[in-house]
């Protein structure tokens, strides 16, 4: 019987290293890089087939991954054990233009109220990411195009002595957690990931860095979610 584990791997590439003409192909090599050094064992892409919608997983393993990168990051979610899976997102923290635009398409009520908020000390670019990327996680964890962001879940309540706290608007066939952390850079940039497990056994994510620089990866938030009946945790913001 395989053991369950839940691990993040995150790595952080020189930004000399970035050129725009290999950006991409760079952080796609450290993405399986990070998933050969979290499994143990490399990674080829015999090990790796493809659902119907595309999302990637390993046909012949106890196991699931998610991929997602973003400027000079990298991060790598893998879960160990029976029929869990995972999806994770990381975003580099960018002032848009489009911020408000975006969020009217695609993301809730209860949520742009808690963007647009002054209630709180966070800046408005950090609160935006902070629901991009628990939408973009989920997508991943379904397999789902980023054109269906309009159609996840709300991650803030709209209702009740709740309201404004982050929490899933939706019921889960199984058990279901998100983790949100903030990864302050060392020139000034910031991070923030988000990484979802579904399945029976819900396991807190151990964070693994395979790179020089690190960054301090502080808790921001977490969400859970039980099988129907719902019953949904939101902590405080």
């Amino acid at each position: 019987m395989i053991m369950a584990s839940f691990s993040i791997g995150l790595s952080l590439l020189s930004s000399n290293m970035l050129r725009e003409s290999n950006r991409r192909l760079l952080l796609s090599a450290e993405g399986r890089r990070i998933l050969s050094l979290l499994e143990g064992r490399p990674s080829v892409d015999n090990d790796i087939v493809r659902e119907a919608n595309g999302r990637p997983y390993f046909q012949d393993r106890r196991a699931d991954f998610s991929i997602s990168h973003s400027e000079a990051a990298t991060a790598v979610s893998l879960v160990r054990g029976e029929k869990l899976r995972t999806g994770c997102d990381i975003q580099v923290v960018k002032a848009r233009a489009s911020t408000m635009k975006i969020a009217e398409v695609f993301f809730s009520a209860a949520e742009r109220d808690y963007i647009f908020s002054r209630e709180t000390n966070k800046g408005s670019e950090i609160k935006f990411f902070e629901i991009w990327t628990l939408k973009e996680c989920f997508l991943k964890l379904r397999g789902l195009p980023v054109f269906d962001m309009s159609n996840a879940p709300s991650f803030v309540c709209d209702a009740g002595p709740d309201q404004g706290h982050f929490a899933l608007g939706a019921a889960v066939p199984s058990p279901l957690s998100f983790y949100v952390y903030g990864l302050p850079g060392h020139s000034g940039e910031q991070y923030l990931l988000a990484v979802a497990i579904e399945g029976d056994e819900q396991l807190r994510p151990e964070i693994r860095w395979f790179s020089q620089p690190f960054l301090p990866a502080r808790s921001i938030a977490e969400i859970k979610a039980a099988a129907s009946p719902a019953e949904t945790v939101s902590p405080k913001i």
